[in-house]
């Protein structure tokens, strides 16, 4: 879409609303994001990309760290928002896990160009605020969900739960690691069925949780017994 749009009389020419085309500039700059990187995107790929001219995005946008963060802002505010109404309607710890995974698989589909943002640029906080918000924002919603049924374990004393609040952040970022991988993967391989692939990243997360709640360990290196020679 060009600059100006066609009007109601010959030759007539109409500007588009601001407000479209700030929406249009948003999606075009989201669809360059998720392909480039930031680091790669410059605003001239982003005009190009819209048929408009480098002067008109700037008078949207004062420059590429604001347009990214008004992109990211979008997609930060849509998928916490996703991710948190079905942590609330599931039952239970693995009906929590289960649902996030859902909601990502969800997105993952349905939003491609904002998938390939987060997934590029989720670990990178470097880059905008936002993107750290979403990371926290997982990192608690799975603490809650590891620690659901230890809150409410009347048995357990206080520095058993700190111990457990300890233990579940350091479990974090390697459940939100796996499920983004898992589902990144499947992507790249849609042979595989989605229901296969989900209930896999379930049971790899589910599973290696519940051994670890039992207190099952492996020895350090350092304890590991030597083999005989």
């Amino acid at each position: 879409m060009t600059d100006a749009a066609e009007g109601a009389g010959p030759g007539a020419r109409r500007r588009m609303p601001h407000a479209r085309r700030r929406e249009q500039l948003l999606q075009v700059a989201l669809a360059e994001f998720g392909r480039r990187g930031y680091h790669l995107t410059q605003m001239e790929h982003v005009a190009a990309a819209a048929q408009v001219s480098k002067a008109l995005l700037y008078q949207h946008f004062a420059s590429k760290e604001e347009l990214f963060a008004e992109v990211t802002e979008t997609i930060v505010a849509e998928l916490t928002g996703r991710l948190n109404a079905a942590v609330l309607a599931a039952h239970g710890s693995a009906g929590g896990i289960r649902a996030m995974i859902r909601v990502l698989f969800d997105y993952a589909t349905e939003e491609p160009d904002a998938w390939a943002l987060v997934v590029r640029h989720l670990d990178k906080p470097e880059v905008g605020l936002e993107l750290r918000e979403l990371r926290d924002r997982l990192g608690t919603a799975f603490a809650d969900l590891l620690l659901r049924r230890r809150r409410a374990d009347p048995r357990l004393s206080r520095a058993a739960l700190e111990v457990n609040e300890r233990r579940a952040r350091l479990l974090v970022p390697l459940m939100y690691g796996s499920m983004l991988s898992m589902v990144s993967w499947w992507l790249e391989h849609p042979d595989t069925p989605r229901e296969r692939a989900e209930q896999m990243a379930v049971e790899f997360i589910w599973l290696g949780l519940d051994r670890l709640r039992t207190g099952e360990r492996l020895p350090r290196a350092d304890e590991a017994p030597q083999a005989e020679g």
